[in-house]
């Protein structure tokens, strides 16, 4: 018998959890569960929750390269439209929609603050 997942979430480390956690606040995550160390004034680890999509950011101990992020986040939406008009209000670059064979309903691309790449998709 194989193994039964129950979730998977992603875990990234980034170079400021507090900027992260403003960056994906617009994207509708909110906090869920955070840590600030003992006599810390920021906090270093943060759950964050957006309907069923789950994410953990934590401080990184080096320098992130954007040029190195290797994964593809993707962020699934109702209007994919009506989303990408949203985050252009709000100061974001989302990329032009484009509608490829596998996604029939449009998606375009946002890199986050630390260069990860979030295709945001309509199925």
């Amino acid at each position: 018998m194989s193994a039964i997942t129950k979730a998977l979430v992603a875990f990234v480390h980034v170079a400021d959890v507090e900027r992260s956690i403003r960056f994906y606040a617009d994207l509708g995550f909110r906090v869920g569960n955070s840590v600030t160390p003992e006599g810390g004034d920021k906090p270093t680890w943060a759950w964050l929750q957006s309907g069923e999509a789950s994410l953990m950011v934590a401080q990184a101990s080096g320098p992130i390269d954007a040029q190195q992020q290797a994964v593809l986040f993707y962020l699934y939406y109702d209007d994919i439209a009506q989303t990408r008009a949203a985050l252009l209000t709000l100061g974001h670059d989302p990329g032009a929609i484009h509608y490829p064979f596998y996604m029939p309903g449009g998606e375009c691309r946002l890199h986050d603050p630390d260069g990860y790449v979030l295709m945001l998709a309509q199925i």
